[in-house]
């Protein structure tokens, strides 16, 4: 098969969907392999190291489209990629369609095979190609709150962890899933007083058990989240519905109730966000206010540490697309049933339910391309 690598151009995009070492596993079983020309210099990779690994440079975006039978991306395509996809090209990255209609036209409109890492599925439930990047995420969350807590970046002038004779800030984590499980340990490391809101009773037991006594769980409701908000310093959405828009679980009213200074960073943004006042920002722009709280919404967080994401992203991505590139699509996710729920749209129709029913489109089973 012929594999498409090229340059991210989303604000900021740092990371580069293969890397060097992934390029020889490609090469060795007989798979052509475009790189884009400086793709991975954001990452610390050289073209002289794609070269030597076995692939083929390219000089622009538009060629590397135009040659590769499927294309190997981290985020999801942009506008000025959208005329470049073609019909029954396989994209295989992130996509998020729940987040953003006029992606999800633009991909229906396309006739492409879109398979998407979120919502490659494991028997378990776990989404093997979600949780790499869902653990940096979540540890960086922790990382960036604290850092906006300080008053000359817009913070109530706390630091998350306290000293000795005076008490450590509030960290307030909804969900109780990988990002909020990674939040919780970075939080609790430094020293914060962390309580995890999960809707999951087994869940809540299992982090009762793992976690340091510094951290607590509590049910997650209405009632309960407008309680808790009202002292807490910093608090990190991590709520997900696979393929799904996330649900609003803070609402604006609530940031009255909040202290002056007090920082969201709502990790599902690219969902749609589970804090109601949360759009989408970006490394270069990351923060604004609403009614005196700082909002930190970054929809590519782990864009910002390009080295760790590129190696922990490729470490779990490389087998699965190698056997898409060995056996094509089809017959890859009929062998391999954690592909079948990542496809979500294919030659125009949308076969991912949640994602049809977000935007109030046709839905057709998947069945329809791939018997299981």
């Amino acid at each position: 098969m012929v594999i498409g690598v090229p340059q991210e151009i989303k604000n900021n995009e740092n990371r580069v969907a293969l890397t060097p070492a992934g390029v020889k596993e490609f090469s060795k079983k007989g798979h052509t392999i475009y790189v884009q020309h400086a793709a991975g210099k954001g990452s610390g990779f050289s073209d002289e190291q794609y070269q030597q690994a076995g692939a083929r440079l390219l000089p622009s975006i538009e060629d590397v489209y135009a040659k590769a039978e499927m294309i190997i991306k981290v985020k999801e395509p942009i506008e000025q990629e959208y005329p470049l996809i073609r019909e029954n090209q396989l994209l295989f990255t992130y996509f998020h369609f729940a987040s953003y209609e006029p992606l999800t036209r633009a991909m229906i409109n396309s006739k492409a095979i879109c398979l998407a890492y979120e919502t490659v599925e494991k028997p378990d439930k776990s989404l093997p190609l979600l949780v790499p990047m869902s653990e940096v995420a979540g540890r960086m969350a922790v990382q960036k709150g604290a850092n906006y807590l300080e008053k000359p970046l817009g913070g109530r002038g706390i630091l998350l962890g306290g000293v000795p004779g005076t008490l450590p800030a509030k960290v307030i984590i909804l969900g109780g899933g990988v990002v909020g499980t990674q939040a919780a340990w970075m939080a609790a490391g430094l020293g914060a007083d962390v309580i995890i809101l999960d809707v999951s009773l087994p869940r809540m037991r299992y982090l009762s058990d793992v976690m340091p006594a510094n951290v607590k769980t509590m049910m997650s409701n209405e009632y309960n989240i407008r309680k808790m908000i009202t002292n807490a310093d910093l608090i990190i959405g991590a709520v997900l519905i696979p393929g799904a828009k996330a649900p609003h679980l803070i609402t604006k009213d609530m940031l009255s109730h909040m202290a002056p200074g007090t920082v969201l960073v709502d990790v599902a943004v690219d969902q749609g966000g589970c804090i109601e006042t949360c759009q989408p920002t970006t490394h270069e722009n990351p923060t604004y206010v609403i009614d005196d709280v700082l909002h930190y919404c970054v929809a590519n967080m782990p864009g910002a540490v390009p080295y760790t994401s590129t190696l922990a992203l490729t470490n779990a991505t490389l087998p699965y697309a190698l056997q898409l590139a060995d056996k094509g699509w089809v017959k890859a996710a009929q062998q391999n049933h954690d592909l079948i729920p990542g496809l979500n749209i294919v030659n125009g129709e949308v076969v991912y339910e949640a994602v049809a029913k977000t935007f109030d489109l046709p839905y057709v089973p998947v069945s329809k391309y791939v018997k299981h």
